[in-house]
C-alpha cells in the first residue's frame, strides 16, 4: 500500500507493526487472523477481512468485538469455500436480508465485462479445473460438504471394461496396517488395463512390483514407502515415489476429478464403490479427501497416482496418446 501512495510524507510507516500513522491520527494497521487472539485490543472505526472463509471463526468473534463500541462496518472478502463454512453461514444471512448486512457475488463474467480477466482465461480454467473447484473459485457457487468430489454421473460414463492393450504407466498405493497394495496400470487411451490388489508382507510386495514391464511407475512413498521405492529404484528404471501430503493429495485427486469429469479416463467396475464413496471436505487449512470411515480409498488412490503418471508422461512424449 505505502508503494501505491507518491507522497510519502502524508503518512508516517511502521514496517515493524505494519502500521500507517495519517495525517488526522488515524492508523491503518495490517493484521493477521492466525492467532485470533491477536485481534482483540483497541475500538476499531471500520476493518476489511480479506480471504475470511480461510480464517478461524474464532478470528471473525475477536474482530467482530471491536467494532461494537464504534458501531464499525466491516468488509467480509473471500472466495466460495463449502456450505458448512462460517462463512457461508454469514453470506447467506446477508443474501437473505438481514440488517445491517448486505451481500454482493462477484464472478469470473463479472471481471471479464469489466476487462479485468478475459474470457478465454476463465474458458481455460474451466477446462483445467475440476467442475466443484471451478464453479467455488469462479463461479461463486458452493458445494456440498462430504459430497463426491468426482460426481457420481461422471463415474458412470467412465465405466468400461478392462483393456487388453499393454500398459504405459503404473500408479501403485502400498499397504497400510490393514489396507490393501493396489496397482493399476493405464494403456495409450488412459483406460485401466491392469488392477491388482493384494495384502502381502513388503518382500512379497516388493516382488510383484518387480516383475511389472518397465514403465513410468509412480508409487505412494509416505512412510514406511520410503525404503520399499529406494529398493525399487536400485533395481528398476522409471520407479518415482510421491509423498503424500494434504496439498500433494489435493493436487492428486483434483487431477483425477478433472480426468473423470471430462472423461478422459475409463475404469473397471472394480473402481466405482471406491469411488462413488469418496469424500471431501473443507477445513481451515484446505480441502481434506478420504474415504469414509470404515471403507478404503487404496483403488481411488492407485488411480489418481497413475494418472498423473500417465499426464506426465505423455508431456514429456514418452509415449503417443491414440
Amino acid at each position: 500500500m505505502r508503494n501505491q501512495i507518491s507522497d510519502k510524507a502524508f503518512f508516517i510507516s511502521n514496517e515493524t507493526k505494519l502500521k500507517l500513522t495519517l495525517p488526522t491520527g488515524s492508523i491503518i494497521q495490517f493484521k493477521s487472523a492466525e492467532k485470533p487472539d491477536n485481534l482483540f485490543g483497541d475500538d476499531v472505526y471500520a476493518a476489511v477481512f480479506d480471504e475470511f472463509t480461510r480464517a478461524r471463526e474464532e478470528a471473525w468473534h475477536a474482530l467482530r468485538s471491536t467494532l461494537s463500541a464504534t458501531g464499525g462496518k466491516c468488509k467480509l472478502i473471500g472466495n466460495v469455500k463449502g456450505k458448512a463454512n462460517w462463512g457461508h453461514r454469514i453470506g447467506q444471512r446477508a443474501k437473505a436480508g438481514e440488517i445491517g448486512y448486505r451481500y454482493f457475488k462477484i464472478t469470473a463474467w463479472d471481471a471479464v465485462r469489466e476487462g479485468l480477466l478475459t474470457a478465454e482465461e476463465v474458458n481455460q480454467a474451466q477446462r483445467d479445473l475440476p467442475e466443484s473447484v471451478f464453479k467455488e473459485l469462479y463461479l461463486a457457487e458452493a458445494s456440498e460438504e462430504g459430497s463426491n468430489p468426482f460426481g457420481l454421473n461422471h463415474i458412470q460414463k467412465c465405466l468400461k471394461p478392462i483393456s487388453g492393450l499393454p500398459a504405459v504407466c503404473f500408479g501403485i498405493d502400498l499397504a497400510k496396517a490393514v489396507d490393501w497394495t493396489v496397482i493399476i496400470g493405464l494403456d495409450r487411451n488412459r483406460q485401466v488395463c491392469h488392477l491388482d490388489r493384494f495384502q502381502k508382507d513388503w518382500g512379497q510386495t516388493e516382488g510383484e512390483i518387480e516383475r511389472l514391464p518397465q514403465v513410468p511407475t509412480l508409487i505412494d512413498s509416505t512412510g514406511v514407502g520410503d525404503p520399499i521405492v529406494e529398493s525399487l529404484q536400485r533395481k528398476k528404471q522409471g520407479v518415482t515415489g510421491l509423498k503424500f501430503t494434504s496439498t500433494s493429495k489435493q493436487q492428486l485427486m483434483e487431477g483425477l476429478a478433472k480426468a473423470i469429469q471430462d472423461g478422459s479416463i475409463a475404469f473397471t467396475e472394480a473402481c466405482r464403490d471406491e469411488l462413488e464413496s469418496f469424500e471431501f471436505d473443507y477445513t481451515r487449512t484446505g480441502v481434506t479427501y478420504s474415504a469414509p470411515q470404515g471403507l478404503h480409498d487404496d483403488i481411488v488412490c492407485a488411480l489418481a497416482l497413475v494418472n498423473k503418471a500417465f499426464l506426465h508422461s505423455s508431456r514429456l512424449g514418452i509415449y503417443s496418446i491414440a
